[in-house]
């Protein structure tokens, strides 16, 4: 489906990248990318990590000055030294980690670097009557006065798209802006982008999010390597034909789903609950089987997860592993059944940003190789660490380097590769590919799917019907807090899921 419409401004570029290059030492980041957005267009801009969008973006805010081309705006070149010379120019970028000041309130955020004075004080009266007015222009009831670091997440970045427009910007780029925010909340930024496009401006739109392209965009760049393979309207391609162009092959089937006999008995819940679900929860998963959980934000999955996990304790039920009951009283329990959980925050939860690559990798193996259990084994960390980046091909400069600076599927596969070092038996995935491209998102299901054929029993939350439908064997619906239906993957389409996952009222008025 394509629900761009045709642009209600006209066909000028507002914005042209020509002839672009960037390269860093031994590095080519960018070469000979040239494209046009369009005043009044929703433009996506599409690519695996690698592929050079944050470098594109960093030269569009003025962060990076590149080394071959020149921008345009309004077909003139302009020189995009600094980020306050991007802003002048007109350029906004609303980056996935929002640049607000938490402790400052949502007005003095709004005009940071230009607020209202009168004799050299600042006009308070004048700052509230401005941001009210930058406010209803989002949409967003939020008082003027209220700190920043009190809103949640999807009014922070409202927050930012009212400051972008208090600056004037005409070229609003977007960087992953739906990573964190809940369907009603996308269904509201989507809302609030086309009304830009029909205010004139040109939209930069990164996501890899291949429903919300052709839900939202008009024209589509895909970026491989560095290099501009396709630029063309959103309704001439498929979702099978950017694939194929962003990862340079075929990917008839990137799930690589194999049917597998089930190799004994894995996980089995009874009557589980805990804060967060509505009613106990009861379901079996086999060793060697991808169990898939689909239900919509609110649902109860990732509840369900960490009650099992034992990160939330749960008030009853019963837990078995290959037959035997477990006692789980929290996550050293569960470690010791052999189940382990890859959070849905990767970031907050599941890596310390701070350490290298080689520290997230033996985080939990070290207390179990620490000689005297004090002292860390260097030597095996080091061996452990290298066959795990080997085995599961992380891509990083060194086992030194910090996690943070590795891309999402990269910290992903780190996480997993943790727990390769234990007796796994059963692996908990919440989310496991949010925000990462389809090229990352394919290796981690190669990696689910070799865990399966190893007898492990796989549980997989996930808010992705394609995903849920691709790679699971069996799928659980949850709704309200509780597990609605059971559904065979033979028998699984997306809209039976999606009727099932639906508050009862709503299924039923669902033609």
């Amino acid at each position: 489906m394509s629900g761009g419409a045709t642009p209600s401004a006209s066909d000028a570029a507002a914005l042209a990248f020509a002839g672009v290059g960037m390269e860093f030492p031994g590095v080519r980041a960018l070469d000979d990318v040239s494209f046009e957005v369009r005043a009044g267009s929703i433009h996506a801009l599409m690519g695996e990590n690698g592929a050079g969008k944050s470098t594109l973006l960093k030269i569009l805010s003025g962060a990076h000055r590149p080394t071959a081309g020149e921008v345009r705006i309004d077909a003139r070149r302009v020189e995009l030294s600094t980020t306050s010379a991007a802003l002048a120019a007109g350029v906004a970028v609303i980056y996935q980690e929002l640049h607000l000041v938490p402790a400052m309130t949502v007005a003095e955020n709004l005009y940071l670097g230009h607020l209202p004075a009168r004799l050299g004080v600042i006009d308070r009266r004048r700052l509230a009557r401005d941001a009210r007015r930058q406010l209803e222009l989002v949409g967003e009831d939020v008082h003027p006065d209220a700190p920043v670091g009190e809103l949640s997440l999807a009014q922070r970045q409202m927050v930012e798209i009212a400051k972008a427009l208090t600056r004037g910007a005409r070229i609003i780029a977007f960087d992953e802006p739906t990573s964190s925010l809940s369907e009603r909340e996308v269904t509201r930024l989507f809302a609030i982008i086309r009304d830009l496009r029909a205010r004139g401006c040109a939209i930069l739109y990164v996501s890899h999010r291949m429903e919300e392209i052709f839900a939202l965009c008009d024209r589509i760049t895909i970026l491989r390597d560095g290099r501009l393979v396709h630029t063309g309207d959103v309704a001439s391609l498929t979702r099978d034909s950017v694939v194929e162009r962003m990862v340079g092959r075929r990917l008839a089937d990137i799930y690589r789903h194999e049917a597998r006999p089930p190799s004994g008995a894995g996980l089995s819940v009874e009557s589980l609950a805990g804060p967060g679900l509505a009613a106990a929860c009861s379901f079996t998963a086999s060793a060697g089987e991808i169990l898939g959980i689909f239900g919509l934000v609110g649902a109860g999955r990732t509840e369900l997860l960490r009650l099992i996990y034992g990160a939330t304790p749960a008030v009853g039920g019963t837990i078995r592993v290959a037959e035997r009951p477990v006692a789980i009283r929290g996550p050293r329990d569960a470690l010791r059944a052999g189940i382990v959980l890859c959070p849905e925050d990767r970031k907050k939860e599941g890596i310390i940003p701070v350490r290298s690559v080689l520290e997230n990798l033996n985080l939990s193996a070290r207390r179990r190789v620490a000689r005297g259990g004090v002292l860390i084994d260097e030597s095996w960390e080091r061996r452990n660490a290298d066959d795990r980046i080997s085995q599961l091909r992380i891509r990083t400069p060194s086992a030194r380097a910090l996690i943070r600076t590795l891309s999402g599927g990269n910290q992903q596969k780190v996480i997993l590769g943790r727990w390769l070092a234990e007796t796994v038996r059963v692996v908990l995935l919440d989310e496991p590919t949010r925000g990462i491209d389809v090229g990352a998102k394919s290796e981690i299901y190669a990696i689910m799917q070799q865990l399966a054929r190893d007898g492990v029993c796989v549980v997989m939350v996930s808010s992705e019907l394609p995903e849920i439908l691709g790679i699971s064997d069996r799928i659980l619906v949850m709704r309200g807090g509780a597990i609605a239906a059971e559904v065979t993957r033979a028998d699984a389409t997306e809209e039976g899921l999606l009727k099932l996952a639906l508050p009862l009222e709503a299924a039923a008025a669902k033609p």
